[in-house]
């Protein structure tokens, strides 16, 4: 594992773009009624608290001067049932935002892994699993809590803003322009903040990103780390990953604690400038008096108008820090889908697994070619067998008869239609894959049997099993075919795993069936086992078989050797060792 692999970050958007708020907005539309019932509740209860500072003026002016009791009382009470009556309403507000948001977390995942699931592979080859792990659990999460109460928090505080300034122009309009004289400062201080923020916690996402890579990399690759003794290094390059991970979070976090302060202390100047300026104007006559009432009640509002001002800058701060996630997010959404159906794609319909290549050209990059005019056919029921160096292209070929990748030029044929006018998931129901990894899931035995058919029955799956020479192993296990077993069949022999998934292709029951490296994990008695199957099996099918074993490919009914991209030579057994070319030489161990 390279150090500076895990050092490179992924460029994205250099400012924060405002077109993404459209974009997330359609997250929320689903739940328009519950966002304007929340929003009603949060005004209603801001509405209901504003009344407390007017009403503490009247007693203040009016009841207290006049030793009215009977008035005290009743503005006192006024004052306590609203007060409860608010909270109440602010605790229905955050249940109801507290679903939304989780609604909407599910809603993103689901699209998120659509996408990932609609992706060709050339995306997850040319990047480290975990930079995209990260965005379909941290990211989504960061981005929730801003879709949901964030903005109902910002319509209640505007709304607030707006009540609260009409309430003191209506006590005092003096006292409110002076209250406002230190708003430009904030506006200035936002304005010049803005750029260094969003930088910094894109950068906080670069770091977390190439972190969670590393460590998800790590974890898959363990035994090989214990094996090369390579825990001190890892450690190493965890550490130096983790100390830059946390320097640009700190600077970031540092960068949205200036907002705070610089709230703070204004808020604490305007209320002073207020108090001096109240004053000043007590019953000074200019016009109007500034009575002790109006001075409490104005104090009152001015920490209520900055309240809203501090929660609007941490929306601020929120929104830049989200930004930078969501443009990862939309990122991914944006990736093109290269592998898809095409306008007017038909169903495949049952096929006889005839498969023909027509001057198929391929490479993964430009410029790069893998595969060089290709050329062959196979009638059903031939089993093809594909060898060949490392890198040649055998592999390749098998991709694109399976539309894992797109030729570059050609076509490609199954009974004589081509496969790019065909639903892909049409094709692969009838196309079986054993790949060289085989890959188990968390679950039992019979879950991972019955991956390659969700409605095959018990007996289905363990005739599957026989068939492959796998049911004696499974069988010896105290729980049998309900035997668990965790994540890529961890307590499973790499030859037991690979049995195991070509029970899963075979129980789809593919017309043809592509095996690559199958048998490379299985020992030589488990061998000569399966083949005594898979004659079986391939009676009737076509079949791909790449293969370095001479057992494996030698009675084969045909036999290409690829090299550099182009299928050299072709014939069976027989014919090649009469060639005395590169098969010759290849069996021969020259």
């Amino acid at each position: 594992m390279a150090r500076n692999k895990f050092d490179t970050d992924e460029e994205i958007e250099q400012k924060l773009n405002l077109k993404i708020i459209p974009r997330m907005m359609r997250w929320i539309k689903p739940y328009t009624w519950w966002m304007v019932l929340a929003c009603f509740i949060m005004l209603v209860a801001s509405g209901i608290s504003l009344l407390s500072p007017y009403l503490i003026r009247t007693a203040i002016d009016q009841a207290i001067p006049a030793a009215n009791y009977n008035m005290l009382i009743k503005i006192s009470v006024f004052i306590v049932v609203t007060t409860l009556f608010a909270r109440i309403l602010l605790a229905a507000k955050l249940r109801l935002m507290t679903r939304v948001a989780q609604k909407i977390i599910v809603t993103i995942r689901k699209e998120v892994f659509t996408k990932l699931q609609a992706l060709p592979f050339t995306y997850f080859d040319s990047r480290p699993h975990g930079k995209i792990l990260i965005r379909v659990v941290n990211y989504v999460n960061s981005l929730s809590d801003l879709l949901s109460n964030g903005i109902i928090q910002l319509i209640s505080d505007l709304f607030t803003l707006v009540v609260i300034v009409c309430f003191m122009l209506a006590i005092d309009v003096r006292l409110t322009l002076v209250c406002m004289a230190v708003l430009p400062v904030l506006l200035l201080v936002l304005v010049s903040m803005k750029k260094k923020q969003h930088e910094a916690w894109k950068q906080e996402s670069y770091k977390r990103s190439n972190l969670t890579a590393y460590l998800s990399e790590s974890l898959n690759g363990m035994k090989i780390t214990q094996s090369f003794a390579r825990e001190r290094v890892n450690q190493g390059i965890f550490n130096e990953l983790c100390d830059k991970c946390k320097k640009v979070w700190i600077r970031a976090v540092n960068m949205n604690n200036i907002i705070w302060p610089v709230v703070d202390n204004l808020s604490t100047l305007g209320v002073a400038l207020v108090y001096m300026a109240g004053i000043a104007w007590l019953g000074d006559g200019m016009g109007g008096t500034v009575t002790v009432g109006t001075l409490v009640a104005f104090t009152g509002y001015i920490w209520r108008f900055w309240m809203p001002i501090q929660n609007l800058g941490n929306f601020y701060n929120s929104m830049v820090t989200t930004g930078a996630y969501v443009e990862r997010i939309f990122e991914l959404l944006d990736e093109p889908e290269d592998i898809t159906d095409r306008d007017g794609a038909v169903e495949l319909p049952p096929i006889r697994g005839h498969v023909t290549f027509d001057h198929v050209n391929f490479s993964y990059e430009p410029g790069n070619p893998i595969l060089k005019d290709v050329n062959f056919t196979i009638t059903p029921g031939t089993s093809v067998a594909i060898v060949g160096p490392t890198g040649a292209g055998k592999t390749t070929i098998v991709n694109l008869l399976t539309r894992f990748y797109n030729p570059d030029d050609g076509k490609i044929l199954i009974d004589g239609l081509d496969i790019q006018s065909l639903q892909i998931k049409s094709i692969r129901k009838q196309v079986g894959v054993m790949l060289q990894d085989s890959f188990l899931f968390s679950g039992t035995i019979m879950e991972n049997i019955r991956y390659g058919r969700l409605d095959a029955t018990d007996e289905e799956c363990i005739a599957a099993a026989k068939t492959v020479q796998a049911h004696e192993f499974i069988a010896a296990f105290p729980d049998g075919y309900n035997t668990k077993v965790t994540a890529n069949g961890g307590g499973l022999s790499q030859g037991q795993k690979q049995l195991i998934s070509f029970a899963r292709v075979l129980l789809s029951d593919p017309r043809i069936l592509i095996l690559d490296e199958a048998t490379s994990s299985v020992d030589t008695q488990t061998e000569k086992a399966l083949q005594k199957g898979l004659d079986e099996l391939l009676k009737g099918r076509t079949s791909f078989i790449i293969a370095h074993r001479l057992s494996t490919i030698r009675n084969s009914d045909i036999i290409f050797f690829v090299d550099h991209g182009e299928i050299v030579e072709r014939g069976n057994h027989k014919e090649l060792m009469a060639l005395n070319g590169n098969y010759a030489h290849l069996v021969n161990g020259v």
